[in-house]
């Protein structure tokens, strides 16, 4: 079933789509946050575990198919809604399976809000955004940049030029996709086509430039896995970006984590490879 739900944060009202399948035990699906993630992306996990449990993806405020309105977006607001959501929405406990971002924030829930994750399945986890982790950190002109996709006027087109058709195929070429052909066709029209929806440029700018980072280190991003104190699989691709991989090859022998190498796979490895990290799901769940 596919419906949508409103959420309200201060005077902003989002709209955002939801998926939910099946019965059982909760599964709550968060995608990455990119410029051309949504809930979408996990609908292949999600048919894949809806024969066990009750599974639902939904978008984050400032992404999806959807309008978004021009808000501020920052890491307190994502919090608030996950919290909201996994409270409001669906009814605890829950397994939490989320991929790139999607993971710190659910790491920074089940640290700071006990009994509503029971378990989690991060998918080729990420604390950093793109422009960060290409300087090695933050740089005073990355606030410049939102402020300018922000602008009504010279904001469209500058957002248009880094979520054109040729930068996302390279892109999902370069680190996203092992397949170079994955992403074309009806795929590639269907990310393109959220980079256009209202408000679209607001969520991304401040992903790329590091402003819905919820930490702002990998000691943080450890940290957050050990309070946690909870059973956490870590599932990636052999053929994950090398900077990308050294962060979550660092949560390798710590207590609660168990990391599952695939053989093949960039940081999409859910969308890319769903039977192979479905399999390993049902594993963690069954054991």
């Amino acid at each position: 079933m596919t419906r949508t739900i409103q959420w309200q944060y201060g005077s902003d009202e989002v709209t955002l789509g939801l998926d939910e399948a099946g019965h059982g035990a909760s599964v709550v699906l968060l995608p990455a946050l990119s410029s051309i993630s949504t809930r979408q992306e996990m609908r292949p996990l999600l048919d894949r575990l809806a024969f066990r449990f009750h599974v639902t993806a939904v978008d984050w405020p400032g992404f999806g198919d959807l309008a978004r309105p021009s808000a501020n977006w920052s890491p307190d607001m994502l919090s608030a809604f996950l919290d909201w959501f996994l409270t409001e929405i669906t009814s605890p406990p829950h397994t939490i399976v989320a991929a790139g971002h999607a993971a710190t924030y659910a790491l920074h829930q089940a640290a700071n809000h006990r009994g509503t994750i029971e378990r989690l399945v991060l998918i080729a986890p990420t604390w950093r955004g793109p422009l960060p982790t290409m300087m090695g950190g933050e740089r005073p002109w990355f606030s410049r940049i939102r402020a300018a996709i922000d602008q009504p006027l010279i904001g469209p087109p500058l957002y248009r030029l880094n979520v054109s058709r040729f930068v996302i195929s390279k892109m999902a070429r370069g680190h996203v996709y092992s397949n170079p052909d994955w992403l074309t066709g009806d795929r590639l029209a269907a990310k393109l086509a959220v980079t256009r929806a209202e408000g679209a440029r607001h969520g991304s700018v401040r992903f790329v430039t590091g402003a819905l980072d919820r930490v702002d280190n990998r000691a943080a991003f450890l940290d957050l896995v050990r309070r946690a104190d909870i059973p956490i699989l870590v599932i990636y691709g052999a053929e994950t970006p090398p900077k990308s991989r050294a962060e979550i090859e660092a949560l390798t022998g710590l207590p609660n984590v168990q990391v599952k190498q695939l053989p093949k796979g960039k940081l999409a490895v859910h969308e890319e490879l769903p039977d192979h990290v479905a399999d390993e799901i049902l594993a963690m769940m069954s054991a």
